[in-house]
């Protein structure tokens, strides 16, 4: 049996990894020798093992943590093409994410921080209907269309007369998990609260806000709401939540290059 088995150094050489990485996958149980001498503490692999050293060496150049490499090769030809295409899909989405930071890194290289006009003024009250989502930061926009595609349909089901634009709602501090909500402003007093399935009903105070409009993607938002939040700070006001955004021209009205969105944050005087 010996002699069919490759000592680390060969077995290294064949499947173009290093000795370090193959003693740190045996270490962590990812690909374990069949043999270990007992006397010297060598380690020898048999040649059928070069498949699975070889995936592992392609996987981990494409940075795929050893958990998943390790759930891959132990799962079956279905299971392992779902790991596969669940690891795809979160590259795509990091590649989206650092393609928009690229974009905005260019704006900000050729332009400096975009100039945005700051205004202060005083929201009425709103009566919304809305429905709520968790999510984490990254997935803001899909949990706002996922909203959508519930809000429409829940106000038309309950009969409500709602109001453009739509509004998104979001709390000051973006955490790992948080609640958002999508609404649609209704008349004060009306109808919908009772309807089976139907919205949730808020009401946001009127007061004095902070506010400012922004004409392009919603993944360059973040560039406003630097804008908008250093204008409050520098003028010793403090934020309050829920922050607002009105979509007034939406993806179906316009190409993400004019796209219209106001963002109003209500604002107290800093007494601290």
């Amino acid at each position: 049996m010996r002699d069919e088995l490759l000592t680390i150094g060969r077995f290294a050489r064949l499947c173009r990894l290093s000795v370090k990485q193959l003693r740190h996958y045996d270490e962590t149980g990812l690909l374990v020798p069949v043999h270990v001498d007992a006397g010297s503490g060598y380690r020898y692999y048999a040649p059928e093992q070069a498949r699975d050293a070889l995936t592992i060496a392609l996987l981990r150049e494409m940075d795929l943590p050893l958990a998943v490499i390790a759930r891959t090769l132990a799962a079956g030809p279905g299971r392992r093409a779902r790991i596969l295409r669940a690891e795809r899909d979160r590259l795509a989405e990091r590649i989206s994410r650092d393609q928009t930071r690229l974009t905005m890194l260019e704006r900000l290289a050729e332009g400096g921080l975009p100039g945005y006009e700051v205004t202060m003024c005083r929201e009425p009250e709103r009566r919304l209907a809305v429905v709520r989502a968790v999510c984490t930061p990254a997935g803001i926009g899909a949990g706002v269309g996922e909203g959508v595609g519930r809000l429409l349909p829940a106000l038309g089901g309950a009969d409500i007369v709602w109001e453009p634009p739509l509004w998104g709602l979001y709390p000051l501090d973006l955490e790992e998990r948080m609640e958002i909500a999508v609404g649609a402003q209704v008349p004060a007093g009306g109808h919908g609260e009772d309807v089976p399935g139907g919205p949730d009903f808020v009401v946001l105070p009127g007061g004095p806000v902070a506010e400012t409009v922004h004409i392009g993607p919603y993944a360059h938002l973040p560039l406003a709401y630097n804008a908008l939040f250093a204008a409050v700070h520098e003028r010793g006001l403090r934020p309050r939540g829920p922050v607002r955004e009105a979509y007034l021209v939406g993806p179906a009205e316009a190409p993400r290059e004019e796209l219209m969105t106001r963002l109003v944050i209500p604002v107290e005087e800093d007494t601290a």
